[in-house]
């Protein structure tokens, strides 16, 4: 269904592409930090099926539409940017509520939809995989969406790996967080300008 070649080419791409910091890897970070692992893992998952909806719209030719659509591109680009510094905000306003156990179904889902929301929100991973993944689709092999899906998958699947080895690391520092009140409060702050400044790198910074 694909061809070899080009997928050992498009394995080397999309690893070295997985393992470089971008939007991704600093929101899961940042999630990590401000609730521990189990709230970086959903983080991680969300962002995972937040992706998943890219390569199904890109797969489909909804992201072509997008990216033909200045208008479109722009709305969207700025609800991703302002939903980011909305939840930076949001940090910044809870830096002095105590951190409780992500035990609550309720905040398993919120943090998990936050993931979510945040990925889908974010135009350039559309306009990334509409222009990455054709390069390693061979037209003579047919099927061009199930190609395009497959490496779609993969690639999404790469990057949550990725952020699940930023996890790895990060959590050990949240139990710090929860054993100091004033630490935890400046890590907040700091996540949340960080958050504030991720916002503003997606609504200003080059495609």
């Amino acid at each position: 269904m694909l061809d070899r070649h080009l997928l050992v080419l498009f394995l080397a791409a999309a690893t070295l592409l997985a393992v470089t910091p971008g939007p991704g890897i600093f929101y899961v970070l940042a999630r990590t930090l401000s609730g521990g692992k189990r709230e970086g893992v959903l983080s991680a998952l969300g962002t995972f099926i937040g992706g998943t909806v890219h390569v199904l719209a890109a797969g489909f030719g909804l992201s072509a539409v997008l990216a033909a659509s200045a208008t479109a591109f722009a709305v969207v680009k700025y609800a991703g940017a302002l939903y980011l510094v909305w939840l930076g905000f949001r940090m910044i306003r809870t830096r002095n509520v105590p951190i409780d156990e992500p035990s609550e179904t309720g905040k398993t889902n919120h943090t998990f939809r936050q993931g979510v929301v945040t990925e889908v929100l974010n135009p350039k991973t559309a306009l990334f995989f509409l222009s990455f993944l054709p390069q390693f689709v061979n037209l003579a092999l047919g099927h061009i969406v199930v190609q395009f899906l497959l490496l779609g998958i993969m690639s999404v699947s790469m990057n949550t790996t990725a952020d699940l080895f930023v996890v790895s690391f990060a959590a050990p520092i949240g139990t710090r967080l929860r054993s100091s009140a004033r630490f935890r409060r400046n890590q907040r702050v700091a996540s949340g300008v960080g958050m504030i400044g991720l916002g503003a790198f997606v609504a200003f910074g080059e495609k």
